[in-house]
Order: structure tokens, then sequence, then C-alpha cells
């Protein structure tokens, strides 16, 4: 990965931590880019370089340890979640609701709400013309601006009698096998990091699990989180006749931890 595949994005700031100037490598760390860390949301990180030029980075291209760095700082710094964050004079801004799952969107939001919040995201992107959205629904119609861990998620809508959202699912596009330990696991390993930022310590985790381990028609989850407005959050992979695929599965569902039997 060259320093050229960083994103130079125009993001609205959204205030700071005390400035911290390091090294942003690339993947492979053979370049970099010395600068001020400014905020950063699931998708990408703005820094603001020694000229004063601010440089907004896909976070997929960026060397492990920045992302490290990045998954470790307070949930209060990532900008996606709109929730309380310091402002410019030291105050604290209106906090949107912690119900919210991924990015604006909250599981019992009505289809109008999901709509309306799908079009407004500065983070997700349309896959269909928008005349025909009618016709073929919101299902894959909408996907993430930017890779997660080399790929990016199609957004998958499940609904309730009332019509409200009960289940909100990110996946990634199939993919062949030879994709599954190389592309597939950078975006599962991607993944694992923002939802523990976004949500928090996950109640179960495991490996990687093995292509062999899927079967046509199934999937394995490997961590389990907690959502702070109910329900729960499922981090995993699937198998396909197109493919094996890593998604993430929001549900109103208020799902267990699988207890090892001794």
């Amino acid at each position: 990965m060259r320093m050229g595949l960083f994103l130079s994005l125009a993001m609205i700031l959204v205030g700071t931590l005390a400035a911290e100037s390091r090294k942003w490598r690339n993947k492979d760390g053979s370049k970099f880019i010395q600068a001020d860390y400014v905020s950063h949301n699931q998708f990408t990180v703005t820094i603001k370089r020694s000229d004063g030029k601010v440089v907004t980075m896909n976070r997929g291209d960026l060397h492990p340890d920045d992302s490290d760095f990045l998954t470790k700082l307070p949930p209060a710094t990532v900008a996606v979640t709109g929730r309380k964050r310091p402002s410019q004079a030291g105050e604290m801004e209106p906090a949107m609701e912690d119900s919210a799952v991924f990015g604006t969107l909250k599981l019992g939001d009505s289809r109008t709400e999901v709509t309306a919040k799908l079009k407004a995201s500065k983070n997700l992107e349309i896959t269909v013309d928008e005349m025909y959205l009618g016709r073929v629904g919101l299902n894959g119609s909408y996907r993430t601006k930017q890779t997660i861990g080399g790929l990016k998620c199609l957004l998958f809508f499940d609904w309730d009698a009332d019509g409200n959202l009960k289940e909100l699912i990110l996946q990634t596009q199939p993919q062949q096998v030879s994709s599954y330990d190389g592309l597939l696991k950078d975006t599962w390993a991607e993944l694992s990091k923002l939802m523990t930022t976004l949500h928090g310590k996950p109640l179960q985790n495991a490996l990687y699990p093995a292509s062999g381990m899927l079967q046509n028609d199934t999937s394995l989850s490997t961590h389990l989180w907690r959502l702070a407005g109910g329900g729960s959050a499922l981090l995993g992979t699937s198998k396909s006749v197109e493919g094996y695929m890593v998604s993430v599965r929001f549900t109103s569902e208020s799902i267990q931890p699988i207890r090892a039997e001794k």
C-alpha cells in the first residue's frame, strides 16, 4: 500500500484531544506521515500535518500499530458515534442517543427514519440509481464508502411486524476461498477492533475460524457484544454458494454467550 491510497477528504472536525504527534505509517510500514491526531470514526482517521494541512486517511490502509493506537482511544473520541465529546471551549456538546448501533442508525427505527439516515450519512454510498430505490429496496443498496480491512461492507435490514428495524447486518460481498485468509481475515480483524471501540469489550470472542469449518448456508460467530440500547451484535464469517463473507449482525435479540462445558 502506498500513502497515495490515503484519502484526502474533507471532514467536519469534532474537536480534539490534546495534540498527539506521531508517525502514521502505511500498512507495510514503508512510508509515513508525521502529524497530530485530530479525530476518527469507523472508517477513517483525520490528522493535521506540521504545515497545517488536514488529511483524512482510510483506516484499512494504516499500519497495525496505528490501528491499535486508534482502538485504544477512549470511545468519546470516536466522531461517528455522536456521543459526548469536548468542544473547542471545553464544554460538552449534545450527545446522540447511546442506542445507536452504526452511525446514527438505531434498532427500532422506522423505515422512513432509516431511509433518511442512510441518505444523510457521509460514511455510506448508494449502489443503485436512487430513482430505482423504491423498486429494489434497501437491502444491498447502501455500502460503506471506505474499505474496512480492504473490503467494503453492504448493509442489509430486517423489520418487525410494525415495520421497525429489528436487525442490521454489515456484510462483505462474497469472496473466493483464496481471499479467506487474506482480505476477509483483515476485514474481520478490523471490524473486531472497531466494534470494541464503539461498543466496548465483547462478552465473548474466539479465533478466526478456518474456511473448512464452513459449509454452504452456514455461519460461525466469533464475537458477541451487548448493545447499550438493548440487543446484541455478532461478528463472524459465513459461506454461501457465491462465496465466503464476513459480517456484523446487530439484532434486538438478547443473545447469551456460549458457556464452555466443564
